[in-house]
């Protein structure tokens, strides 16, 4: 692996950056529609494709190794505002709550925005510390297939309703202090990591 994917990719002041993070296991083009789609509707100047050490809350025994998982990621991942990256490695751990604030502290004066698949929202209560994501940095919630109406039952949907913002005001997301989230429709792939793992091994 080289030792540029374990360092934070280069900004610089008044950014606008999404953070987009997972195991990627395998990467693909549902995963390539969100980034595009944040990029786009959220007008970021850059997206950093987070390649994780892993998911604390997923089973590992068939997560392909990390320098693997960035390869397949560059393949996909063609736009040149999108940088890939592995710097959670570095840090030896793969909590998000940690991971934003170790962003935050290093890169002052950068909007950043977290950038997540609607898919994750139903389970995101589950994650550490979700309630200091939340309030860290905006979030966006880009639509899943699946995934558009469960969102609304979330309970982070519901513990933070009072700070969702309309999907017209999503270019002014960056600049917003946290807890802001929106929910952002668009074109959906029905692709998984999860499927296309079952119809390999099968």
């Amino acid at each position: 692996m080289k030792p540029r994917y374990l360092r934070m990719p280069h900004v610089e002041g008044g950014m606008a950056v999404g953070l987009f993070g997972g195991s990627f296991n395998p990467p693909h083009a549902g995963h390539v529609l969100v980034a595009e789609t944040a990029l786009r509707k959220l007008g970021l100047d850059q997206l950093w494709w987070m390649v994780t050490p892993g998911n604390p809350l997923k089973d590992h025994n068939n997560l392909a190794p990390l320098a693997e998982r960035i390869a397949m990621s560059e393949k996909i991942a063609r736009n040149p505002r999108i940088k890939v990256t592995a710097f959670e490695e570095a840090l030896g751990q793969s909590y998000t709550a940690r991971t934003l604030e170790f962003v935050r502290r290093r890169n002052r004066g950068v909007r950043f925005v977290w950038v997540m698949g609607a898919d994750n929202l139903r389970s995101f209560h589950r994650w550490q510390n979700w309630r200091r994501i939340v309030g860290t940095f905006p979030i966006a919630v880009i639509d899943r297939p699946g995934a558009t109406l469960a969102y609304l039952s979330s309970r982070m949907a519901m513990t933070f309703h009072h700070a969702r913002i309309d999907e017209d005001d999503a270019p002014t997301l960056a600049f917003r202090r946290a807890p802001a989230w929106t929910f952002i429709h668009g074109p959906r792939s029905s692709l998984s990591s999860t499927a296309l793992r079952s119809a390999k091994s099968g």
